[in-house]
Formats: C-alpha cells, sequence, structure tokens
C-alpha cells in the first residue's frame, strides 16, 4: 500500500543520513538512534492493520449475518407451511380460493426451499 511504500523510503532516507545524525545528536546513545528504524516501521505496520481491521468484516461477523438470514428464511418457510396446511381442509372441502391460495403458497415455498439448509433429523 501507498501507506507501507511511504515508510519504506523513509526508512531508506533514514539509513543513509544516520550516520551524519550520529555526529550531531549528542546526549543520545547510539542504541537509541539505530532502533529508532525498527520503532518506526513497527507503528507503520501497526495503523495499515488497524485500518484493514475497521474495514474488513471478520468471518465470525460474517457466520453470524449468514445464520441470522437462514433463520429469517426458515421461519417464512414454516409460516408458509402452516397456512398451506390450513388451506388444506377448506380446498378438500371444495374451497375454490382456499386451492388457488394454496398453489400460490406451494409456490412460494418452492423458491424459498433451496435456499435453506436441509437438516437431517
Amino acid at each position: 500500500s501507498a501507506q507501507q511504500r511511504g515508510v519504506v523510503t523513509m526508512l531508506v532516507r533514514f539509513a543513509l543520513f544516520a550516520p551524519a545524525a550520529l555526529l550531531l545528536l549528542s546526549g543520545c546513545t547510539a542504541m537509541d538512534v539505530v532502533t529508532l528504524p525498527v520503532k518506526v516501521a513497527k507503528t507503520g505496520v501497526n495503523a495499515v492493520g488497524a485500518g484493514v481491521d475497521a474495514v474488513t468484516t471478520s468471518q465470525a461477523e460474517a457466520d453470524q449475518k449468514r445464520g441470522r438470514e437462514v433463520r429469517r428464511r426458515e421461519e417464512k418457510l414454516g409460516k408458509l407451511q402452516r397456512e398451506f396446511d390450513k388451506l388444506q381442509a377448506k380446498c378438500m372441502d371444495g374451497d375454490d380460493r382456499a386451492c388457488r391460495k394454496q398453489v400460490e403458497i406451494r409456490g412460494q415455498m418452492s423458491a424459498l426451499a433451496p435456499s435453506v439448509p436441509y437438516e437431517l433429523d
């Protein structure tokens, strides 16, 4: 990413000017100067990682969302099945309207069924 390239460029520049900086920096230890690029690089990587975490959906979040969607479809399918079952007796008694409604509901159930996972008992 552009941010990582910027960190690398900064590290290269630092490595080129570090010897001159050692002469100019009184009171700083050589260890402070040597470990600075590592600290700067680590901070840059942490910032990039935090940015990626903020904009991506974790697998657990995606699984939860999928689970909610599957449960919603299962509930809808169950509701349609109960309505279909209630109309069955009326249809058997010769109620044409109930029979037409059953056909409509069966179509909705057929369209919804492939998106609901089948579980063995």
